[in-house]
């Protein structure tokens, strides 16, 4: 069986969706599939290509633009290759705001293709607002009234989707992070390393920045830490911004400019980019990762699911939909979002408690397990190895306003 998997991103790109595109197929080429991927000229791969490894999808980086012409330059890749099915891993902004992905499983389906779209998250477009909400929902959600499979990475989209969508699955994502565990002794040089003191509290993001994830909220809660006599401090871990969404940086500056007008800049430390085992060792160096999203915490945060498996400390926010296997006070702390003080004191709980510290540590790894990348791939082949159920996509219906 060929994959061929379709994303706006991939390495050296910045972003989670390229992340996860790399691990998935690498997963499932190391269980027998032939797996392909076509992304933006930029993805230029993991590996060289050809490939070393037969466990490294073969990348082809032909898509300059996004747009109608690609969804042909797409099908005629599929058909050289002799593809089984197309792959989408959508996320808005990935694909450059441009809708003409959307309508891609209908094009390809009536090519002969099998086509599975992967909902990372199902945010309407923000560009383009003389559209209107309606007909942005519409171009949104128009892929899983088409495909033959629909996968979804959260609760939340799963109930957004549910009852309305034939052949809906959801899998969670995995950590884009390798979980390690640091002995006590090379958990000293690390922090040393990091220029961070035993008796210093090291609070930690990690990702880029953008409006969703409580850059400013992170802010306020460590003002209020230095505020209230604590020795704190933020170590800012990875790149500052991604790659595909151009309103990330205009965000950044609104975080930086807050930093300087709190005079906290002595007190944060950006890591800029590192690589997998980097970016490893220090969430293990600190003492709390803290993620206030402002739409709450959710597996579609492949940040959030690397601080589970490298065994953080977790301060984030309320999930919009509760999630059974990670429980406040158990796997994580959470608090609502956008409320610097109450981010605070989870940190500062966490801080003077050395017990509740380990045991949120220890839950958290065990957590992780259910999102091992072995056990999303065996799902996905479960789907690859489903009948479509779909009917003749010439006779689809059309969904019309």
């Amino acid at each position: 069986m060929h994959i061929l998997l379709v994303t706006g991103e991939y390495p050296p790109m910045q972003g989670g969706v390229g992340a996860y595109t790399a691990a998935l197929g690498q997963t499932l080429a190391g269980q027998g599939l032939a797996v392909s991927v076509i992304t933006h000229r930029r993805g230029t791969s993991l590996s060289p290509i050809p490939p070393l490894s037969p466990d490294y999808p073969r990348t082809y980086p032909q898509i300059s633009r996004w747009d109608w012409r690609s969804l042909g330059r797409i099908a005629t890749l599929a058909d050289e290759l002799a593809a089984d099915w197309v792959h989408v891993q959508y996320q808005t902004a990935a694909f450059g705001m441009h809708p003409a992905i959307n309508f891609g499983p209908l094009f390809w389906r009536r090519r002969g293709f099998r086509v599975a779209w992967t909902y990372h998250d199902l945010l309407v477009p923000y560009l383009f607002p003389k559209a209107g909400a309606r007909l942005r929902r519409w171009v949104t959600e128009r892929p899983a009234f088409s495909a033959d499979a629909t996968i979804v990475t959260n609760e939340q989209d799963r109930l957004a989707l549910v009852g309305r969508v034939a052949n809906l699955s959801a899998i969670p994502i995995g950590s884009n992070i390798r979980g390690v565990t640091l002995r006590a002794g090379e958990r000293q040089g690390e922090r040393a390393r990091l220029g961070y003191g035993a008796d210093d509290l090291v609070m930690a993001y990690f990702g880029f920045l953008n409006r969703s994830k409580g850059g400013i909220t992170l802010i306020e809660s460590l003002h209020r830490l230095v505020t209230q006599g604590r020795n704190a401090h933020l170590l800012m871990i990875g790149e500052r911004v991604g790659a595909s969404d151009p309103t990330n940086f205009a965000y950044l500056q609104e975080v930086e400019a807050r930093i300087g007008a709190l005079g906290l800049s002595p007190r944060v430390q950006w890591t800029g980019r590192l690589d997998d085992d980097g970016v490893a060792a220090s969430l293990n160096a600190i003492d709390v990762l803290v993620m206030p999203y402002s739409d709450g915490a959710s597996l579609r945060r492949g940040t959030l699911m690397a601080g589970l498996a490298n065994g953080c400390a977790i301060v984030t926010t309320t999930p919009q939909t509760p999630l059974a296997e990670l429980r406040d006070g158990e796997e994580w702390l959470t608090v609502p979002p956008g409320d610097g003080d109450a981010t605070a004191q989870a940190v500062a709980r966490i801080a003077d408690d050395c017990q509740l510290a380990g045991s949120l540590r220890a839950n958290a790894r065990a957590a992780s397990r259910l999102y091992a990348w072995e056990n999303i791939a065996a799902r996905h082949l479960s789907i690859y190895g489903q009948s479509s159920g779909l009917a003749d996509p010439r006779l689809l219906p059309d969904n019309r306003l």
